[in-house]
């Protein structure tokens, strides 16, 4: 796969589409519903991971039996606590955001609520991203005149 195909094919999985979060009125159809197992290998997690998301209540599987069966909405819902992850929001942070993050409501303030937090992350990212290119700028011109003084030595002791 190229690496232009790899990255909209990462894009897409990660997507969080509304329709992600319809048809969970309680009364899912197994084709749309998921394994622990099933999660566990299409995002990359383990099943303790997905074990203490539920914990936590950022997942609220319904139960078989002894089995976990996860909805679109639980699947959308990890999703976005793995993106939130990602881009360095505590678990606390996202499950508030998760809270407010409910489609089907309406709730256009809820909504703004979640882009500032997203738009305030972005900012706090891109400022991290600022001083780790002057942190590499740095120990890259310290890299070399050290390297600069060893040759020196080197060439110095060869005599």
């Amino acid at each position: 796969m190229a690496p232009d195909e790899s990255a909209a094919a990462y894009a897409n999985t990660t997507a969080i589409h509304a329709d992600d979060f319809d048809g969970d009125d309680g009364d899912a159809s197994k084709a749309s519903m998921f394994t622990i197992g099933d999660l566990a290998r299409e995002f990359g997690v383990t099943l303790r991971t997905l074990r203490f998301y539920e914990d936590k209540n950022l997942l609220n599987p319904k139960r078989d039996g002894l089995n976990r069966l996860y909805s679109r909405r639980d699947r959308a819902r990890l999703k976005l606590v793995l993106m939130g992850k990602r881009v360095g929001f505590s678990l606390t942070e996202i499950k508030d955001m998760l809270d407010l993050y409910d489609l089907r409501d309406g709730q256009v303030t809820q909504l703004r609520v979640a882009l500032g937090r997203f738009n305030e992350q972005i900012a706090v990212l891109e400022q991290q991203k600022k001083d780790i290119e002057q942190a590499l700028a740095e120990l890259r011109r310290t890299t070399s005149v050290v390297s600069g003084l060893l040759k020196e030595k080197e060439s110095a002791g060869q005599r």
